[in-house]
């Protein structure tokens, strides 16, 4: 009896236990790979959906300041891991490559809006399809940001049980794309050049051991400056000439403090590479991508279901909006620059925001090879901060 009312009392105990389970029953069943391919900690996500769906009840306000604060720690930290390196990929291959995800971008909500207009879809709950087909929850956390400022009761939810339908078939549509475009291109994986074919520079999942995580209280100070000027450069109101604003939001404001910082810090020598690039930045983003997918799974649940009941085509919808823009980008890459297929994997990846999508892209390349880490990290931050606006931006053209 005691143990039925811990699990549905709504209460701080019963979020933290929950929040706790979805995350260590996710990583573990992350660990699971099937022919080489495994979803990782997006299952996390799908363990809080399942807990939700079940019954379980957390504390809303809880759970909204705990996903919120995972986010900031998830972007921030994966500021500063790419930070060092994103302005020396425009040389050579990287401004090309940054292009094609603009493209791929502008791609993905073109389709978005000609999917709702021809379905007859609100385009308020295409942006939660949008941000789930493209696997990026700091843009659907943008969307519900916009969403809440302007007073649309139940549209937050609604992004989310979007978001929640459409994630788990992005992650697989992502890898399927791969192999279409190894297929349609006929790569012949042997014959595949290996080396470094762009500028040399940090990759967001490759840590190298740090030995500054020793003075650990040292190292908080700049990771927590950075979120305080992140939060308030997120605040500020940018017209786009609609009836609101866009901002860059809790997600976008300290990613871009922390790219600047990141850059401009190993720059200058104000900190090392062993501090952007260190173990302890590493887990910051490890814990901050848990706690947010645990967040949102526990939250949206229980419209997961009733959603799926009855909005199924949004499944085929995002796998539409996932697939559609990255094959053809990935082709013009491959035929007319001849980009090394490795490397648009990783780019693949990179232009969704999705770490699974990079795993696989390692599984597939030699070892040794460091062109998936390279191609993702070139176009990751440019890619994250076009979805944080885009995302925004469906929601202020539904209204």
């Amino acid at each position: 009896m005691w143990f039925t009312n811990l699990l549905t009392n709504g209460g701080v105990g019963t979020t933290v236990l929950m929040l706790s389970v979805a995350i260590f029953a996710g990583l573990l069943l992350g660990k699971i790979k099937v022919k080489g391919i495994t979803l990782g900690i997006t299952w996390v996500l799908f363990v809080g959906i399942g807990l939700s769906a079940i019954g379980v009840t957390c504390n809303h306000d809880m759970l909204h300041i705990i996903k919120e604060f995972g986010l900031i720690l998830f972007v921030t930290a994966v500021g500063l891991q790419v930070g060092p390196g994103f302005f020396r990929s425009f040389k050579k291959g990287g401004l090309a490559m940054n292009l094609m995800a603009v493209v791929n971008v502008a791609l993905g909500v073109g389709i978005t809006i000609i999917i709702a207009k021809l379905a007859n879809q609100e385009l308020t709950d295409m942006a939660g399809v949008y941000t789930g087909a493209i696997t990026n929850t700091p843009g659907l956390s943008a969307a519900q940001q916009a969403v809440g400022d302007l007073g649309l009761e139940g549209a937050a939810d609604r992004l989310a049980a979007g978001y929640a339908v459409a994630y788990p078939l992005a992650v697989v549509g992502m890898i399927v794309s791969c192999l279409l475009l190894r297929w349609f291109c006929r790569i012949d994986l042997k014959k595949e050049p290996t080396e470094e074919l762009l500028t040399s520079q940090t990759s967001p999942t490759s840590p190298t051991t740090s030995q500054t995580t020793k003075k650990g209280g040292i190292l908080l100070i700049p990771i927590f400056v950075i979120i305080a000027l992140g939060i308030m450069l997120g605040s500020i109101p940018i017209p786009v000439g609609m009836k609101a604003p866009v901002k860059l939001g809790l997600a976008g404001g300290p990613l871009v403090v922390a790219l600047i910082a990141g850059w401009l810090g190993v720059k200058k020598g104000w900190y090392s590479t062993e501090f952007t690039d260190g173990q302890g930045v590493h887990m910051l983003r490890e814990i901050g991508i848990a706690l947010f997918l645990a967040g949102v799974g526990l939250g949206a649940g229980q419209a997961f279901v009733a959603t799926v009941q009855t909005h199924y085509m949004w499944v085929v919808y995002g796998v539409i909006i996932t697939m559609v823009p990255p094959i053809l980008v990935t082709l013009f890459g491959r035929l007319v620059l001849h980009i090394n297929y490795y490397t648009l994997m990783g780019f693949i990846g990179g232009s969704h925001t999705d770490p699974p999508t990079l795993a696989f892209a390692n599984n597939v390349a030699p070892e040794g090879c460091k062109l998936p880490n390279m191609g993702y990290a070139t176009v990751y931050p440019l890619t994250m901060f076009l979805r944080i606006f885009t995302a925004q931006l469906l929601v202020l053209m539904a209204l």
